[in-house]
């Protein structure tokens, strides 16, 4: 084999793609090419338990601490908002994990919101108090 997936991961990259084009499959790194390619799902279902996260954790601050409401409060729900449809759209398959994604963002930004307001965990509701629908619709602010 050529370049190694260890040490220039990059240039391994170029040249898988490049195999896979030529139709050299029986040179092309399948172990390497599939841990790369399930890691790279993670990573989409990632970047929306994330999103979801910060929007639930702006809105749980938004809600329980009204004295600090802002504009910078209020652009990172605009901008998560906009966002996680994007990512939903780019991979529709995750739509039916909606339900465990949303529940274990709700988690973190119940962690998260308590570390940012000072205020125990328990403070806030024990499930989250929205739906995926209310949490994403721009006229929703609890």
């Amino acid at each position: 084999m050529g370049i190694r997936y260890e040490s220039d991961f990059y240039g391994w990259t170029i040249e898988q793609a490049s195999l896979l084009r030529s139709g050299c499959l029986n040179e092309v790194d399948l172990e390497h090419l599939i841990e790369e390619l399930e890691s790279m799902g993670r990573g989409e279902k990632r970047e929306l338990e994330h999103r979801l996260m910060v929007l639930l954790q702006h809105l749980l601050k938004w809600q329980f601490q009204p004295s600090h409401q802002g504009r910078s409060w209020r652009l990172t729900i605009q901008e998560q908002r906009r966002e996680i449809p994007d990512v939903l759209e780019d991979n529709p398959s995750l739509k039916p994990t909606l339900a465990d994604v949303m529940a274990k963002a709700y988690a973190k930004a119940k962690k998260a919101a308590s570390q940012e307001t000072d205020m125990p965990e328990k403070a806030f509701p024990e499930q989250c108090p929205w739906t995926f629908e209310q949490a994403l619709s721009e006229d929703f602010l609890p």
